[in-house]
Protein backbone atom coordinates (compact mmCIF):
# COMPACT_ATOMS: atom_id res chain seq x y z
CA UNK A 1 0.00 0.00 0.00
CA UNK A 2 1.51 3.22 -0.91
CA UNK A 3 2.47 5.51 1.94
CA UNK A 4 0.06 8.87 2.14
CA UNK A 5 1.84 11.94 2.29
CA UNK A 6 -0.51 13.25 5.36
CA UNK A 7 0.18 9.59 6.65
CA UNK A 8 3.65 10.31 6.79
CA UNK A 9 3.13 14.03 8.35
CA UNK A 10 1.01 12.69 11.36
CA UNK A 11 3.67 10.10 11.81
CA UNK A 12 6.42 12.05 11.46
CA UNK A 13 5.21 14.87 14.37
CA UNK A 14 4.13 12.34 16.46
CA UNK A 15 7.84 10.71 16.25
CA UNK A 16 9.20 14.11 17.01
CA UNK A 17 10.37 14.78 13.46
CA UNK A 18 10.64 17.66 11.18
CA UNK A 19 9.92 17.96 7.61
CA UNK A 20 8.64 20.44 4.84
CA UNK A 21 5.71 20.20 2.59
CA UNK A 22 6.29 21.87 -1.03
CA UNK A 23 2.81 22.18 -2.62
CA UNK A 24 1.97 23.56 -6.20
CA UNK A 25 -0.48 26.43 -5.46
CA UNK A 26 -1.29 28.14 -8.70
CA UNK A 27 -0.34 27.28 -12.30
CA UNK A 28 -0.38 28.97 -15.38
CA UNK A 29 0.09 27.09 -19.20
CA UNK A 30 1.31 23.68 -19.30
CA UNK A 31 3.52 22.06 -16.88
CA UNK A 32 4.24 18.80 -16.14
CA UNK A 33 2.42 18.21 -12.93
CA UNK A 34 -1.54 19.62 -11.40
CA UNK A 35 -2.25 21.87 -8.95
CA UNK A 36 -2.05 21.14 -5.15
CA UNK A 37 0.24 18.31 -6.25
CA UNK A 38 2.51 17.67 -3.06
CA UNK A 39 6.08 16.58 -2.03
CA UNK A 40 7.08 15.72 1.56
CA UNK A 41 10.50 16.27 2.26
CA UNK A 42 12.05 14.71 5.58
CA UNK A 43 14.98 15.89 7.76
CA UNK A 44 16.95 13.44 6.04
CA UNK A 45 16.49 14.32 2.76
CA UNK A 46 14.23 11.62 1.68
CA UNK A 47 11.06 12.58 -0.24
CA UNK A 48 7.33 11.17 -0.54
CA UNK A 49 5.66 12.64 -3.10
CA UNK A 50 6.18 14.70 -6.63
CA UNK A 51 5.81 18.06 -7.71
CA UNK A 52 6.91 17.50 -11.52
CA UNK A 53 10.89 16.64 -11.18
CA UNK A 54 13.30 17.92 -12.97
CA UNK A 55 15.21 20.82 -12.05
CA UNK A 56 12.07 22.55 -10.84
CA UNK A 57 12.15 19.13 -7.91
CA UNK A 58 15.60 19.70 -7.16
CA UNK A 59 15.43 23.53 -6.34
CA UNK A 60 12.33 22.86 -4.08
CA UNK A 61 14.22 20.10 -2.28
CA UNK A 62 16.82 22.39 -1.49
CA UNK A 63 14.27 25.24 -0.61
CA UNK A 64 12.57 22.04 2.14
CA UNK A 65 15.88 21.72 3.40
CA UNK A 66 16.24 25.41 3.95
CA UNK A 67 12.60 25.93 5.13
CA UNK A 68 13.70 23.14 7.98
CA UNK A 69 16.73 24.53 8.86
CA UNK A 70 15.12 28.05 9.58
CA UNK A 71 11.64 27.17 10.59
CA UNK A 72 10.33 29.85 8.08
CA UNK A 73 8.32 29.27 4.69
CA UNK A 74 8.48 30.57 1.59
CA UNK A 75 7.19 30.97 -2.25
CA UNK A 76 9.23 29.67 -5.15
CA UNK A 77 8.46 30.80 -8.64
CA UNK A 78 9.30 28.95 -11.55
CA UNK A 79 9.09 29.91 -15.61
CA UNK A 80 9.20 26.59 -17.26
CA UNK A 81 9.59 28.90 -20.39
CA UNK A 82 12.63 30.16 -19.35
CA UNK A 83 15.56 29.09 -22.01
CA UNK A 84 17.25 27.50 -18.75
CA UNK A 85 14.46 25.29 -18.00
CA UNK A 86 14.19 24.25 -21.68
CA UNK A 87 18.07 23.53 -21.63
CA UNK A 88 16.63 20.92 -19.09
CA UNK A 89 14.50 19.44 -20.64
CA UNK A 90 11.73 21.08 -19.11
CA UNK A 91 9.72 22.30 -22.49
CA UNK A 92 5.96 22.53 -20.86
CA UNK A 93 5.91 26.29 -21.25
CA UNK A 94 4.05 26.88 -18.45
CA UNK A 95 4.54 29.07 -14.66
CA UNK A 96 4.25 27.58 -11.57
CA UNK A 97 4.20 28.70 -7.81
CA UNK A 98 5.20 26.37 -5.19
CA UNK A 99 4.60 27.46 -1.55
CA UNK A 100 7.39 25.18 0.67
CA UNK A 101 6.44 24.95 4.36
CA UNK A 102 8.52 23.59 7.55
CA UNK A 103 6.07 21.17 9.46
CA UNK A 104 7.43 20.93 12.52
CA UNK A 105 6.56 18.90 15.78
CA UNK A 106 4.18 20.16 18.20
CA UNK A 107 6.55 21.92 20.81
CA UNK A 108 6.90 20.69 24.45
CA UNK A 109 7.52 22.55 27.77
CA UNK A 110 8.63 21.22 30.99
CA UNK A 111 7.67 22.85 33.38
CA UNK A 112 9.87 22.30 37.10
CA UNK A 113 7.36 23.38 40.06
CA UNK A 114 3.88 22.67 40.69
CA UNK A 115 2.86 26.23 41.99
CA UNK A 116 0.66 29.11 41.32
CA UNK A 117 2.70 30.54 38.71
CA UNK A 118 3.02 26.89 37.00
CA UNK A 119 -1.02 26.08 36.93
CA UNK A 120 -0.91 29.26 34.52
CA UNK A 121 1.71 28.46 32.42
CA UNK A 122 0.67 24.84 32.47
CA UNK A 123 -2.78 26.18 30.97
CA UNK A 124 -1.07 29.27 28.65
CA UNK A 125 1.13 26.74 27.05
CA UNK A 126 -1.04 24.45 25.86
CA UNK A 127 -3.42 26.90 24.71
CA UNK A 128 -0.74 28.38 22.45
CA UNK A 129 0.06 24.99 21.05
CA UNK A 130 2.53 23.55 23.08
CA UNK A 131 2.59 20.11 24.83
CA UNK A 132 2.78 20.58 28.60
CA UNK A 133 4.58 18.50 31.26
CA UNK A 134 5.50 18.94 34.71
CA UNK A 135 7.74 18.15 37.06
CA UNK A 136 7.43 18.56 41.04
CA UNK A 137 8.61 16.08 43.83
CA UNK A 138 5.51 16.81 45.94
CA UNK A 139 2.43 14.02 44.41
CA UNK A 140 0.50 16.82 46.51
CA UNK A 141 0.89 19.55 44.27
CA UNK A 142 1.98 17.12 41.14
CA UNK A 143 -1.49 15.89 40.05
CA UNK A 144 -4.21 15.66 37.55
CA UNK A 145 -6.57 17.59 39.13
CA UNK A 146 -4.33 20.45 39.41
CA UNK A 147 -3.02 20.06 35.73
CA UNK A 148 -5.36 18.64 34.10
CA UNK A 149 -4.18 19.84 30.71
CA UNK A 150 -0.81 17.78 30.87
CA UNK A 151 0.34 15.22 29.04
CA UNK A 152 2.36 14.00 31.15
CA UNK A 153 3.02 14.67 35.09
CA UNK A 154 6.69 13.52 37.03
CA UNK A 155 5.77 13.69 40.76
CA UNK A 156 8.72 11.76 41.92
CA UNK A 157 11.77 13.18 42.41
CA UNK A 158 13.44 15.66 40.31
CA UNK A 159 16.48 13.27 39.81
CA UNK A 160 14.48 10.70 38.79
CA UNK A 161 12.66 13.48 36.22
CA UNK A 162 16.10 14.40 34.69
CA UNK A 163 16.75 10.71 33.96
CA UNK A 164 13.27 10.37 32.28
CA UNK A 165 13.04 13.47 30.35
CA UNK A 166 15.64 13.84 27.44
CA UNK A 167 15.26 17.44 26.21
CA UNK A 168 15.62 18.45 22.23
CA UNK A 169 15.15 21.12 19.99
CA UNK A 170 11.56 20.93 20.47
CA UNK A 171 11.83 21.02 24.12
CA UNK A 172 11.12 24.12 25.97
CA UNK A 173 12.45 24.28 30.04
CA UNK A 174 10.83 26.54 32.97
CA UNK A 175 12.29 26.29 36.30
CA UNK A 176 9.70 27.69 38.61
CA UNK A 177 10.10 25.61 41.41
CA UNK A 178 9.36 26.41 44.93
CA UNK A 179 12.86 27.19 46.28
CA UNK A 180 16.55 28.91 45.19
CA UNK A 181 17.99 24.72 45.86
CA UNK A 182 15.16 23.37 43.90
CA UNK A 183 15.95 26.04 41.29
CA UNK A 184 19.72 25.69 41.72
CA UNK A 185 19.53 21.75 40.88
CA UNK A 186 17.09 21.67 37.92
CA UNK A 187 18.79 24.42 36.37
CA UNK A 188 22.55 22.64 36.72
CA UNK A 189 20.69 19.87 34.73
CA UNK A 190 19.17 22.03 31.92
CA UNK A 191 21.75 23.96 31.02
CA UNK A 192 23.77 20.55 30.25
CA UNK A 193 20.78 19.64 27.94
CA UNK A 194 19.79 20.17 23.95
CA UNK A 195 16.71 22.04 25.03
CA UNK A 196 15.96 24.71 22.89
CA UNK A 197 14.90 26.80 25.51
CA UNK A 198 16.06 27.48 29.52
CA UNK A 199 14.56 29.61 31.78
CA UNK A 200 14.67 30.40 35.32
CA UNK A 201 12.19 32.55 37.73
CA UNK A 202 13.64 34.78 40.33
CA UNK A 203 15.18 38.33 41.29
CA UNK A 204 18.50 39.67 39.76
CA UNK A 205 20.03 38.92 43.01
CA UNK A 206 18.59 35.38 43.44
CA UNK A 207 20.46 34.91 39.24
CA UNK A 208 23.29 36.16 40.85
CA UNK A 209 23.64 34.08 43.74
CA UNK A 210 22.87 30.50 41.89
CA UNK A 211 25.60 31.44 38.79
CA UNK A 212 28.33 32.34 40.95
CA UNK A 213 27.41 28.92 43.40
CA UNK A 214 27.25 26.97 39.79
CA UNK A 215 30.51 28.44 38.93
CA UNK A 216 31.94 28.13 41.99
CA UNK A 217 30.86 24.22 40.85
CA UNK A 218 32.93 24.33 37.90
CA UNK A 219 29.79 24.69 35.62
CA UNK A 220 31.36 26.20 32.37
CA UNK A 221 29.98 29.89 32.36
CA UNK A 222 29.30 29.16 28.76
CA UNK A 223 26.62 26.76 29.60
CA UNK A 224 25.00 29.51 32.42
CA UNK A 225 24.61 31.53 29.89
CA UNK A 226 22.21 29.89 27.44
CA UNK A 227 19.59 30.25 30.58
CA UNK A 228 17.15 33.40 30.17
CA UNK A 229 17.43 34.59 33.73
CA UNK A 230 14.57 36.25 34.96
CA UNK A 231 12.28 34.25 32.69
CA UNK A 232 9.86 35.98 30.59
CA UNK A 233 9.27 39.70 28.56
CA UNK A 234 8.97 42.53 30.57
CA UNK A 235 5.35 43.45 30.95
CA UNK A 236 5.13 44.64 34.51
CA UNK A 237 3.61 41.38 35.48
CA UNK A 238 2.76 40.98 39.42
CA UNK A 239 0.26 38.35 39.83
CA UNK A 240 0.74 34.80 38.74
CA UNK A 241 -1.29 34.61 35.64
CA UNK A 242 0.72 37.78 34.19
CA UNK A 243 3.80 36.22 35.21
CA UNK A 244 2.80 33.29 33.31
CA UNK A 245 1.87 35.30 30.22
CA UNK A 246 5.35 37.32 30.24
CA UNK A 247 6.79 33.35 30.47
CA UNK A 248 4.69 31.93 27.49
CA UNK A 249 5.28 34.89 25.22
CA UNK A 250 8.95 34.39 25.37
CA UNK A 251 8.49 31.05 24.84
CA UNK A 252 6.34 31.86 21.23
CA UNK A 253 8.98 34.02 20.55
CA UNK A 254 11.91 31.62 20.52
CA UNK A 255 9.33 29.49 18.57
CA UNK A 256 8.73 31.51 15.90
CA UNK A 257 11.45 33.29 15.03
CA UNK A 258 13.59 30.60 14.06
CA UNK A 259 15.60 27.76 15.47
CA UNK A 260 18.79 29.40 15.46
CA UNK A 261 17.77 32.51 16.99
CA UNK A 262 18.75 33.83 20.30
CA UNK A 263 17.34 37.36 21.21
CA UNK A 264 20.08 40.06 20.54
CA UNK A 265 19.14 41.68 23.86
CA UNK A 266 17.42 41.00 26.67
CA UNK A 267 14.63 43.60 28.34
CA UNK A 268 14.90 44.77 31.69
CA UNK A 269 12.93 42.43 33.45
CA UNK A 270 11.32 43.18 37.20
CA UNK A 271 12.17 41.41 40.06
CA UNK A 272 9.65 38.25 40.88
CA UNK A 273 9.90 35.80 43.49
Amino acid sequence: MELDVYDELINLRKQGQKAALATIVRIRGSVPSFQTAKMLVREDGSTLGSVGGGCVEAEVWAAAQEAIREEKSRVMSFDLTDDSMADSGLICGGKLEIFVEPILPIPRVVIFGAGHISIQVSKIATVAGFKSWLVDDRPIYANATRFPEAERIFSDSFEEAFREIVPDQNTYIVIVTRGHQEDQNVLRWAVGTDARYVGMIGSKRKVRTIVRSLEEEGLDRERLDRAHMPIGIDINAIVPEEIAVAIVAELVHFRRAGATHRLSKKLEKTSRS
